[in-house]
């Protein structure tokens, strides 16, 4: 056997003794994904026993170097085990923005001390983490922020607001930007911080959605304190770090687009929904429009792989992640759309158990957050124009 035949057979011995068997069940609920932090409640015995166990293995963030949490694994083992993962329909130990945006960041521009103090903590669990970017009048032109970072010696004093900060009230700390210098020109003055939540002078306040949950908040600084020693890469640099920052965040709102890791693939969705005639669904066109998704699906995945092999290749991200995010988003609503189909006028109920509440109904009017959330699509459009097709401005 092949070291990755190896490495493989290994994994599924690994995860075949150690998941329970309560993981290996469809997500029903949003307690059923474990985001860690110190305000996180275990919903059984087996979702903390399973992050633990795969926190242990450094496999919440199997690509990690190991002095720093993770696994130490390479490319094709780390997909090998999502792959495993996958065919056990084993659900994942841990999702937290520390792991899809805050700990690429550090592990490119972070110190050292910086990485010793936070990304361990991450795989763990232990904190969770929220982002401070957009504020009232800073959403597409995020270079505009006025979040403001006093020089204080050893600190920073915080003041202003941020918008849109996914989970804040539930969270330990933010990563954020501020101005530290000069508004002009505006892209330079800018500094990313992390800053503890739990101090007097951070509140936050949630943001009603139309889907009737409130995942958003704007959170508030008034004479907050950040500490110099968590000023991320070069004082007034901070953009830097925010557009290699976004790139993740792109990719991660992009990869809920494909929907190949549904615990419930449309088609079994359908047929366990609406019943099938000789082993196919009995609407023709509906059976077109799934299969069409499920090969823009596909395909979009096999777009995704070849960016991220060009990445490890040394080929930066750069506007392709604007690809990425614009399509994710844009197939993410269409198949919520055909989700809604399937399930007819009956899925417009919001409060019944046979709906679990609207589940899919509060998913659909969720999606539509995807073209705006981590950049508009109207801005993403224009990134794609202007930097990978090279159009003329107007």
């Amino acid at each position: 056997m092949s070291d990755l035949e190896t490495f493989r057979a290994e994994t599924r011995a690994w995860l075949e003794e150690n998941c329970p068997p309560e993981i290996r069940k469809p997500v029903e609920s949003e307690k059923d994904i474990c985001w860690g932090g110190k305000q996180w409640t275990f919903v059984s015995e087996a979702q903390k026993t399973w992050l633990e166990r795969m926190a242990a293995r450094g496999w919440t963030v199997p690509s990690w170097p190991k002095e720093y949490g993770g696994g130490g694994l390479s490319k094709e083992e780390a997909k090998i085990l999502k792959e495993e993962m996958r065919e056990l329909g084993a659900r994942s130990p841990l999702d937290s923005f520390g792991i899809w945006m805050l700990g690429p960041a550090l592990l490119k521009y972070g110190s050292h001390e910086q990485k010793l103090k936070f990304l361990p903590p991450i795989a763990r669990g232990e904190i969770r983490w929220a982002q401070g970017y957009s504020e009232p009048n800073a959403g597409s032109d995020l270079a505009s922020l006025a979040t403001k970072a006093v020089d204080q010696g050893d600190h920073f004093i915080v003041n202003g607001q941020k918008i849109w900060t996914s989970y804040a009230d539930e969270c330990d700390w933010i990563f954020a930007l501020v101005r530290t210098g000069p508004m002009e020109p505006k892209h330079d003055g800018i500094s990313f911080v992390l800053i503890d939540m739990e101090q007097p002078g951070v509140t936050t306040k949630p943001i009603k959605l139309i889907s009737g949950k409130s995942p958003f908040c704007e959170t508030f600084f008034d004479d907050a304190r950040a500490e110099k020693e968590n000023l991320v890469g070069e004082l007034n640099r901070g953009w830097d770090v925010a557009k290699y920052l976004l790139t993740h965040e792109r990719e991660m709102i992009a990869s809920g687009g494909s929907g190949l890791f549904d615990a419930r693939p449309l088609g079994q969705h359908a047929a366990q929904t609406m019943g099938v005639e000789d082993g196919m669904l009995v609407d023709p066109v509906l059976r077109a429009d799934l299969t069409r998704c499920d090969i823009d699906g596909l395909a979009f995945m096999c777009a995704i792989e070849r960016y991220k092999d060009e990445a490890k290749a040394g080929v930066g991200m750069g506007a392709k992640s604007s690809v990425l995010k614009y399509y994710g988003a844009e197939l993410n609503k269409r198949r919520l759309e055909l989700m809604m189909d399937i399930g007819g006028s009956e899925e417009f109920e919001w409060e019944s158990p046979a709906t679990n509440e609207g589940k899919i109904a509060r998913m659909w009017l969720r999606t539509k957050a995807n073209s705006i959330e981590g950049g508009t699509t109207e801005v993403q459009l224009n990134i794609v124009a202007k930097r990978i097709l090279e159009m003329p401005g107007a």
